[in-house]
């Protein structure tokens, strides 16, 4: 799973609305110690969302532009329980540091600067990963970054009219 989230610099993002409809946006993100993070706006839907209900979704999907075939997209979706991590807290720090790495350090800390700023730490609760036709797999391991091959089902059937 690493391997195939290493080069994506945002993340879409699921969540639920006020209303429980599914709402989708997307976010710059960093991953480390088997855990998502995003820095986002309380303006945004999004936080608006992850504030009331703390589950979200994230899709890491190839670019259409790089891929074989549109109806095979690889893909890895993973299901997320969300916590804010306070300003005051060492993890903040070192969670926007690993930001100011991947990204503009000039940017990260204009936007560190503003109060309606805060990071969400996505913990994966369960996923999957598409690679192809026939090649889906299961997001596991003790750190929830494995793929883990499905076995059973008959997979893709074809109708024989």
């Amino acid at each position: 799973m690493l391997d195939f989230i290493k080069d994506f610099q945002s993340v879409v993002i699921g969540t639920l609305d006020e209303k429980a409809l599914p709402f989708s946006s997307y976010a710059p993100f960093v991953y480390m110690n088997q855990r998502s993070y995003i820095f986002i706006s309380n303006v945004a839907k999004h936080a608006v969302n992850l504030q009331r209900t703390p589950k979200a979704s994230l899709l890491f999907i190839e670019d259409e532009s790089k891929s074989e075939q549109i109806f095979a997209r690889k893909r890895i979706s993973l299901q997320c329980s969300s916590t804010l991590i306070p300003k005051d807290v060492e993890k903040f720090e070192t969670v926007m540091n690993s930001f100011k790495i991947k990204f503009s350090e000039d940017m990260v800390s204009m936007l560190m600067g503003m109060q309606d700023f805060n990071l969400y730490e996505l913990k994966t609760d369960y996923g999957e990963a598409t690679y192809g036709f026939g090649e889906a797999y299961n997001i596991g391991g003790e750190f929830m970054e494995d793929l883990v091959k499905r076995h059973g089902g008959t997979g893709h059937g074809h109708n024989k009219s």
